[in-house]
């Protein structure tokens, strides 16, 4: 029997294109690194979590919480009498304490739902059904009487200063579960109360800032990434224009540049290829079911906008993203919820939100996700128990206020801490800000004490020198 003996030469010539084919599909699966290693590469935590991500759910303008999940009942039998208050912004304009106010009962009845039998009002019926899911804290309180500040202190904990976002914080603490996605991403940011800065990184590297898709006020159908499909060349030109592409970077980057906006780019740019793969699907939410869209209240007015929205959370979150931050904004000059003249104008909003967060908290139970994804319902602020100027609305109140979570580990069914009788100042199981921040980072396994960052000669942190963990919300 006759041989045939290929030399090294002969052999690779023969089986070159199948050499070829196989370095492609490596590139196009496999993650290409500017750097040694990649900034966004998941992380150890500190301590052991019981969650993985959280959906933000931020209702931009602050709701009136003795409107919706603060029930005060005394503000029914004492409507229209006059009492003094420390009012926040007077005392900010003026300096002067104790003004007389008019007390204003609630515009909606509040009922009791579920076995933990919480007060919701009629505000938020559809919320109401998972009452049972849901760790009420009634006990916030925060910094900053204008919209401006307190947004600010909301997203960075700080009223004034450039700091990162808290989406930036776990980005940078935690990385991304998924390589191919970012870690953070924010679903249509409102421009104003801070604008770019709720999901900027500041001086933390800026490849760990949010990446945005839509605009508050604008259709949620048009939230996406824009350019992520390349329809001229096929998958095959773009890989060897993203080559040269990358080539030309890293000559600009020496090992020992520390150039962090450059490196930022660089990855932004690879994270931005390896999505062209797998980003579109999850983007795609014409692949859920009529069912699941219905649930949302996708195709339904006036539902339709703030579903996608909630649908497009649940699919990020699902995919790997820590952190997705999702905002109801108008588009107006004035935030959304900010009723100071006309209350009864929150109507308007709950019915824009109300099913869609139910769908989202159903969707995510029985995905089984809600158990490692916490649901983070906030503002930055209240509102007054009294009418602003005696008129039909009320005014901003960081000195109490609600927030609600769901998930995660926290307790379901339970309210923590409380306001005063009229709703107006946080009194039992104070919670700050900085103390809400603390709480969130831990069921994520950070220890908010520990995650620093050098800047300028001093460790920064989310929580600067503040902060305490609540453990009393946790399951």
């Amino acid at each position: 029997m006759s041989q045939t003996i290929l030399t090294r030469r002969q052999m690779l010539a023969a089986s070159g294109c199948s050499f070829g084919q196989l370095a492609l599909t490596g590139l196009l699966q496999k993650p290409v690194s500017a750097a040694s290693t990649n900034p966004l590469t998941p992380r150890q935590p500190h301590i052991t979590p019981r969650a993985k991500r959280i959906i933000f759910l931020f209702m931009q303008g602050g709701p009136s919480h003795v409107d919706s999940f603060d029930y005060k009942p005394i503000l029914e039998k004492r409507d229209g009498e006059t009492l003094p208050f420390d009012d926040a912004r007077v005392i900010a304009n003026t300096g002067k304490r104790g003004s007389q106010q008019l007390l204003k009962k609630p515009l909606w009845n509040f009922r009791q739902y579920g076995e933990s039998g919480r007060w919701v009002s009629d505000l938020f019926p559809e919320t109401a059904r998972h009452s049972d899911k849901l760790c009420l804290v009634h006990s916030m309180h925060t910094e900053g009487v204008a919209h401006g500040p307190a947004t600010l202190f909301l997203h960075c904990g700080s009223t004034n200063f450039v700091r990162p976002s808290m989406g930036a914080w776990i980005n940078y603490g935690l990385g991304s579960e998924n390589e191919n996605l970012p870690g953070f991403v924010s679903i249509c940011p409102s421009p104003g109360n801070g604008g770019a800065r709720n999901y900027g990184s500041a001086f933390l590297p800026p490849v760990f800032q949010g990446t945005t898709m839509g605009t508050a006020g604008g259709p949620a159908a048009d939230a996406r990434i824009r350019d992520l499909v390349n329809g001229r060349l096929s998958r095959r030109q773009q890989l060897r224009q993203f080559e040269l592409l990358r080539s030309l970077n890293n000559s600009q980057l020496p090992a020992d540049s520390g150039d962090a906006e450059l490196e930022a780019v660089i990855n932004s740019f690879e994270l931005a290829w390896r999505m062209q793969s797998h980003a579109p699907d999850i983007l795609d939410l014409s692949r859920e079911t009529p069912a699941t869209q219905a649930l949302y209240g996708i195709n339904e007015k006036p539902t339709d906008d703030f579903g996608r929205q909630c649908l497009m959370a649940r699919r990020l979150s699902e995919a790997g993203v820590r952190f997705i931050q999702v905002t109801y904004g108008d588009g107006t000059p004035n935030p959304a919820w900010d009723q100071h003249s006309n209350l009864p104008k929150h109507a308007d909003h709950a019915r824009r939100v109300d099913k869609p967060i139910a769908g989202l908290l159903e969707d995510l139970n029985q995905r089984g996700l809600l158990e490692d994804t916490i649901v983070w319902w906030c503002a930055e602020f209240g509102r007054t128990p009294y009418a602003q100027n005696r008129g039909t609305g009320r005014d901003h109140n960081p000195n109490g206020f609600t927030v609600w979570l769901a998930g995660g580990g926290l307790k379901q069914g339970f309210a923590y801490g409380s306001t005063d009788d009229f709703g107006h100042v946080a009194v039992k199981n104070k919670m700050h800000m900085h103390d809400l921040h603390a709480t969130l980072l831990h069921q994520l396994g950070i220890d908010h004490r520990r995650l620093t960052y050098r800047y300028s000669g001093r460790d920064f942190r989310l929580t600067d020198v503040h902060g305490e963990v609540a453990h009393g919300l946790f399951s």
